[in-house]
């Protein structure tokens, strides 16, 4: 068996798919790893550290597409490689396949199993694989940092000769991975924390962090089966709209992390609760590549709206691309076991696991995926 590992080209991208300690343990099961001349640059991984975890190392990217028996990368293909790629290998990477039907349609076509890292269910036996929720993490934590740099002023509550310096006030919306971590980062930074999240049952976690949990009644709401929070009703919205509005206003610092996977992320902050907020304060729009919590943020810029700053900067996780990039190789690596067959030496996709039936999207010349199957119907 031979896994070909691609360098990521996608533009800003420091991350990449595989580490080489990752490297090292593959080829001890007796694999075969292949993987493309400078794929470690941005995270200080030279060729030679490759080698020497039992890799080859393939100047000539066709060649690699072409021998892989899976194909392994972070960020989607460029459509027109998915031709150079062998019928009957595996391709495992992020495919955002609810808004790339060409790109699904294209390995169904060419005879290629699909697996997208997107898709990986939200369950217990899968936690080790998800790496939506390993790379939110580090988006939840780099939001923080982001916001401290951004801050006309520190977080913690300071006691000096010259005078009392009060504490950050700092309010994150939205209490998954990504925002408890961030709720965790700004503690430790010293910040007051408050947070909300449509969901009443994460109201522990969020005080065992040490942040206060904002209540908002807004009727029957919850989580589905993932995990993820349930859209809200218009109703819904225009009353969380007014809970968060007042406890924005206060607030030194704002960070939205809520979205809804495979969907636009919701709107909370329009630009009249923007401009409720002191002059000084900062917003950290966490949705903002897919769609955006707050009126006005832009991708990738910092946009100013009466003195308040709203950062809408993407891929947060590449802000620390070698541990990103070490999270989403673990990733990749449990994912590969649990496909492993010891016995036989090769990677079989057992359409029956509800972890390959999950995140499996195309096999056999076909979408079989049911959810991405359903989207057009």
């Amino acid at each position: 068996m031979k896994i070909a590992v691609v360098k990521e080209r996608h533009d800003g991208e420091n991350r990449i798919a595989m580490m080489p300690a990752t490297v090292g343990k593959l080829v001890d099961k007796g694999i075969t790893v292949l993987v493309e001349e400078g794929i470690g640059t941005t995270v200080n991984c030279t060729d030679a550290m490759y080698r020497e975890a039992g890799a080859e190392v393939v100047a000539d990217k066709k060649k690699l597409l072409a021998e892989g028996d899976i194909v392994i990368r972070l960020r989607k293909p460029p459509q027109k490689e998915v031709a150079a790629m062998k019928s009957g290998s595996i391709h495992v990477s992020y495919l955002d396949p609810f808004n790339e039907s060409s790109l699904i349609d294209a390995f169904a076509e060419a005879g290629i199993s699909a697996i997208s890292m997107e898709m990986i269910p939200r369950t217990t036996i899968a936690q080790k694989m998800d790496a939506i929720s390993s790379q939110a993490s580090l988006a939840g934590y780099v939001a923080v940092i982001l916001a401290a740099e951004n801050f006309d002023s520190i977080f913690p509550m300071m006691m000096t000769p010259a005078g009392t310096l009060s504490p950050a006030k700092i309010f994150i919306i939205g209490a998954g991975v990504a925002g408890l971590q961030a709720i965790a980062t700004a503690k430790r930074l010293g910040a007051r924390v408050e947070a909300f999240d449509t969901r009443a049952v994460v109201e522990e976690e969020v005080k065992s962090l040490g942040g206060k949990f904002i209540k908002i009644d807004l009727g029957e709401t919850g989580q589905d089966k993932d995990g993820y929070a349930k859209a809200l009703t218009p109703e819904q919205l225009e009353i969380q709209r007014q809970g968060i509005a007042k406890v924005c206003a206060k607030s030194d610092i704002v960070i939205t992390t809520a979205q809804l996977f495979g969907r636009k992320a919701p709107r909370i902050m329009t630009n009249e609760m923007v401009t409720m907020m002191k002059p000084g304060s900062v917003i950290i729009d966490m949705a903002v590549e897919s769609g955006g919590n707050v009126e006005g943020s832009e991708v990738d810029k910092i946009v100013d709206v009466d003195g308040v700053k709203i950062i809408g900067y993407g891929n947060l996780p590449g802000r620390v691309p070698r541990h990103a990039s070490e999270m989403f190789s673990s990733n990749i690596y449990n994912l590969l076991e649990e496909l492993w067959d010891e016995e036989t030496k090769i990677f079989a996709l057992d359409t029956d696991n509800d972890i390959v039936k999950g995140c499996l999207i195309t096999h056999d010349g076909a979408v079989v995926n049911e959810t991405i199957k359903n989207l057009n119907k």
